[in-house]
This record gives structure tokens, sequence and C-alpha cells, in this order.
């Protein structure tokens, strides 16, 4: 009897719901609870995760990273991180772990925490709190100090109109509709002559090019160190008196100087490396340079040659002049970066017994891309340079109204299949420091490209690695 009525309890099925529900109600509060704590803990890791990178930018700021004490970078931010990590549901603000390495100019920040978030079922749980944890680093070179040497190219070939209207105005101008005699006739470029009647014309074409408002390379180079040596209006911070060197300055707390120099034959010095305002004051002597008259760079009564452009031996002098780079920190006996910003349409015109394609036979004028030797031998001392590269337009139809055959001859080979991808520009861009080029067409804005190049060189930013 009692054996069939446990074998009937057995077999029944009625309310096992019930009685299946009851037994999974205790794992299903759990899970429940458990979910709700974990997505809430992990909400809260999110929060000081931003508070962790928040707090490790702020200490690789350009203002922090020319703090020297680590305390005083450490309790910055923390202060951050406290400022960010004031959250609800949390035991207590977590109190972050700073730790700062400085190597050289570069300076790395991890900041990593520990924090417990609250339940909400700790009896579920058995515990009380949920603990988090993360980190966050942040990396940057603090901007070095650097002795800027500004080399500007015065030859005659920047002389050139500005623009393609430019040009065609001066070819206009010094038609023999307005000289009465020949001379440079024809010419998109206002070459300085000095003795015009030697040359059989009437009126130098740079005097032709102020009569008649026409601006020049030349103009559009003196106006872009104008506005990083003396005057700039879109400094970031107001206040600020001088250029686009003074506002960087300031803004990456660091000390820079300038040298001017222009070069054509030779070096000609305009500033030694002196303070940018100083500098500055010297920049209304940048000028075309001057010949004395058609094949002649100097007055003398048998010249055969026009050349005007050295650049290779220009560099060679200014490297004599600058010494030896340190790594720009504020530390003691460390020595500023040395920088040289090289401003030219890349084509040397020169004398040279080792010139491959002499124009005149017994003169050894030498008409060719920039030798990179010597940017290479300055490279090679820690020196950087940076290139703008004013281009050297194609003087042939359609660009201006009538093909320059002596172009055409010597330097359209280096000058294709477009002015900014020929061998002139190549040549340039190798004499630059990684990174440290620019080109600008004609009719570009010289100013801008010189700012923006300067920017780069001088700027130093900060980034989370992790």
């Amino acid at each position: 009897m009692l054996r069939r009525l446990v074998l009937r309890f057995a077999r029944d099925r009625k309310a096992n719901i019930a009685v299946i529900f009851a037994l999974m109600t205790v794992p299903i509060i759990f899970l429940l609870g458990m979910t709700l704590d974990y997505t809430q803990a992990a909400r809260k890791r999110e929060q000081l995760n931003a508070a962790a990178d928040a707090a490790a930018i702020a200490a690789v700021r350009p203002a922090m990273l020319a703090q020297t004490d680590p305390d005083v970078v450490k309790a910055t931010a923390s202060t951050v991180f406290a400022a960010k990590a004031n959250l609800a549901g949390l035991s207590s603000v977590p109190t972050p772990e700073v730790t700062v390495a400085d190597v050289g100019l570069a300076r790395t920040i991890t900041v990593s925490y520990t924090a417990q978030s609250v339940n909400n079922f700790p009896s579920v749980l058995g515990k009380q709190t949920w603990q988090v944890n993360g980190s966050a680093t942040a990396k940057a070179s603090s901007a070095p100090n650097m002795n800027f040497y500004l080399l500007m190219d015065d030859s005659p070939s920047m002389g050139i109109g500005a623009t393609t209207t430019d040009i065609s105005n001066l070819i206009k101008y010094t038609a023999s509709a307005y000289q009465s005699a020949a001379g440079s006739q024809n010419c998109g470029f206002a070459c300085h002559e000095t003795n015009i009647a030697k040359d059989g014309g009437t009126k130098d074409n740079l005097a032709i090019a102020r009569q008649r408002n026409i601006t020049l390379r030349i103009d559009l180079v003196t106006s872009a160190v104008n506005q990083l040596l003396n005057s700039w209006s879109s400094c970031p911070q107001s206040g600020i008196s001088g250029g686009v060197m003074q506002c960087m300055s300031v803004l990456n707390n660091t000390t820079y100087k300038a040298a001017l120099y222009t070069f054509d034959l030779g070096l000609n010095e305009l500033a030694k490396l002196t303070t940018p305002s100083s500098a500055g004051a010297q920049v209304s002597n940048i000028a075309l340079m001057p010949v004395a008259y058609q094949n002649c760079v100097v007055p003398t009564t048998n010249c055969k040659t026009d050349n005007g452009t050295d650049i290779a031996t220009a560099l060679t002098n200014l490297n004599k002049i600058m010494p030896d780079p340190g790594l720009g920190s504020n530390a003691a006996k460390d020595t500023p970066q040395e920088v040289v910003f090289l401003v030219t349409d890349g084509v040397e015109d020169k004398i040279s017994a080792t010139c491959p394609n002499a124009t005149f036979a017994g003169n050894s004028r030498c008409q060719q891309p920039l030798d990179t030797a010597m940017c290479k031998t300055i490279k090679d001392r820690g020196i950087k340079i940076a290139v703008l590269y004013t281009e050297y337009l194609q003087l042939k139809t359609p660009n201006i109204p009538a093909t320059n055959s002596w172009y055409m001859s010597w330097v359209d080979p280096y000058n294709g299949p477009t002015s900014l991808t020929g061998k002139i520009a190549q040549n340039l861009q190798s004499c630059a420091s990684p990174g440290f080029y620019a080109a600008v067409q004609t009719g570009g804005d010289i100013s801008n490209a010189l700012t923006d190049l300067f920017i780069k060189v001088a700027t130093s930013t900060a980034s989370l690695v992790q």
C-alpha cells in the first residue's frame, strides 16, 4: 500500500512549474543582482578612465613640461583626477598613483587607480563593493629652445612677378612701346640693373615694377619674414607683441633666437643671431641683388655671365657660423637646437669648374638644381633644415604670354613634368629634414606657407599612449 502511494506520487506531474520556479528563484535573483552591480561598476570604470586620461594629458601640457619638480607634476595630475573622479556610487574618491618618467625632452606620465564601486545587492554577492581599476599613459616632448637661421634667396630669379598677372604686366611694360631703346625687354623678371645705359636700355626693370605697382616674389618673401618676426594678427593668445616666433615662444614656453641672411653670389648677413625682434628690425633690408648690366654681375668691362645664385656656398658658409646643436632643454650647460630655414626657388646659377652642364664655354657658368651634398653635411651635425620651395615657374606657354628661350634651354630639363615634381623640387625635398619641406606655387600665400612650416618645426603636442 505504502509502496503504491510512493510510486503514484513520483509519477504525478501536477504543479511542477511552481516547483521548478521556486527552485530557480535563488539563482535568478543572484544573476540579476550581479548583472546590475557589474554594469554599474563597468560604468564607473569608464568614467574613472576618462578622469585618468584627463589627468595624464594635463601633466604633459607645455606649461607642465617646463616644470622640473616631479612632485608638482604629480600634484597637478592628482588634482585633475580628483575633480573628475568624485562620483556617486563609489565607497570613496580614489587616490591615483602618478608616475613621472623624463628622458631628455620627452616625458611619460602614467596615472593608475583602484576604486570600490558600491554594490546594490551586497547580501546576494556576499560583498559590499566591486573593485575596479585602470590606468592612462600620456607622452609628450617639451618644445625645445631653438636658434633659427633664416636664409632667403635674393638672387635675380626672385625678381620674377609674384603672380602670372604680375609676370604679364612686367613683360608688357618692359616692351619697346614703353622703352625707347633696347635692353632687358619683354622680361617677366624685374632685373635690378645699375648700369642701364651699358645694356642699351633706358630704365631699370626693378624701377618699372615699382612704378607700376607690380609685386615681385622677393616682396612676398619679405612679407613672409616680416610676419614671422614682426607682426602676426592670428596669435591664439592675446597681448603678445611681435610675429609668429614671439607668439610661439610664449605658447611653447621656450626661448627662440633668430639670425637673418640673404644669399646670391655668396652669403649676406643682415642680422647675427639675436632676439626675434632685433632680427625683425632688419627685414626691410631684404632686397633684390643688383647686377651691373646684362651678362655682368660685377662692374667689370669683360663680363660674360649673369650668374647670381650659389645656394651650396651659402649653406657652406652658414655651416661655419652655426655651433653644434644641443638638446634645447633648460638643463644646465645644455644649448639650443639649431635650425636652418631655407627659402628659395632651388636653381643654382654659379661659376663652377666641375659643372657638368656649363652654359658658356670658358667661364663654366653652371645652372642646375641644388647640389644637396652640403645639406647632408649640415644634417649630419644634428642641425635641422626646413625648406620652403617657392616654385620655379615653367616659363613657357601657356603659363606666360611668351616662351622664355633661356629657360627652355637650361632650366626646363629639371623642371618637369611639373615644377612641383621635377628634379628641382626633388633635390630641395631631399635637402630638408624629414617632414620639414613645403612648397608654394606662384600666386600662392608665401607668408602662410612659411608660418605653417615654422609652427610645424617648433610645436610639440601631447598624445595618449594608452
